[in-house]
Order: C-alpha cells, then structure tokens, then sequence
C-alpha cells in the first residue's frame, strides 16, 4: 500500500454503489422518455449531440461519433436513420466538401426540446442525490432505489 492509501471502508463501496444506482436510474429514466416520444435512445442522444454540439454549421459526423461514443461508421448509420425520420439534414461543409455536418430539422429540433424539457428537472434531481452519495449521506437510500428510479418498498 502507497504511504497515504487507506483502506477501503464499507461505506466507499457503499458511495460507489450509490453512485452507480443513481446513474442508471438516471439513464433508464431518459430511455423511457425516448421511447415515450418514439424515438430510440440513440436517436435521442444524437439529437442532443448534434444540438449541444456547437454553433453552425453544426458538428461533423466524427464529432458526433466521439461525443456518442461510438465509431464513426455507426455514427453515419445513426444519421442515415434520423435522416429518413426527419430529424436530421447532412450536409456538405462549405470549406471542405469532404466533410459532412449534421444539423436539426424544424420536427428534430421540436423532439429535442420537449425531451429536454422533460429531463432538465431530473438532472437537477440527479445532481441533488449524486453530491448525497458523494457526501455519504445517501448510500443506503441509494441501494434501495429500484430501477424506475422509485425508492423501492420493502419486502413484507
């Protein structure tokens, strides 16, 4: 052990876990959102990559793929399919027509902005309950929320 490590206590596992749970709540909140207005979760997040992505012209699609996480082809998949949805333009850089920028439809833009208005209050909540976790004083009420993100009831 490095001089100044400590052992690792029961309750930095139980933050770990805390964080983790809250996270995933956060997570699974957001795809049921997505499905909810009819869009996958994909879809819902390149939507977001491309609008949170910059000023116009808007991003390319490899910033797009390395804000998703993704690789670039999968990035250009995404595209094609928000694309024939009405969601997204490709479009030809100005400067250097090699590259492709992606910018929002009216319909894309309107989709976003009610997703996004109905995940703003849960990423305030999310960043309530993280700094909790973080301070320790939400680990256990962490670990007992359920998937949905609802505080789980006991078992009778």
């Amino acid at each position: 052990m490095r001089r100044g490590d400590r052992p690792l206590e029961d309750g930095d596992y139980a933050r770990l876990l805390g964080f983790r749970v809250e996270l995933r709540a956060f997570l699974r909140h957001s795809e049921e959102v997505a499905h909810a207005a009819g869009l996958t979760p994909a879809l819902h997040q390149l939507l977001l990559a491309i609008r949170g992505g910059g000023p116009p012209p808007g991003p390319t699609v490899g910033q797009v793929a390395a804000a998703l996480g993704v690789r670039h082809h999968t990035a250009v998949e995404l595209a094609q399919r928000a694309e024939q949805l009405g969601l997204v333009r490709r479009v030809r850089d100005a400067r250097d027509h090699r590259q492709v920028r992606l910018r929002l439809t009216a319909r894309g833009a309107r989709g976003l902005e009610r997703l996004s208005r109905l995940h703003l209050p849960a990423l305030g909540q999310l960043a309530t309950r993280l700094a909790d976790v973080v301070a320790g004083e939400a680990g256990h009420a962490a670990a007992a929320r359920s998937p949905s993100g609802r505080t789980a009831r006991p078992a009778a």
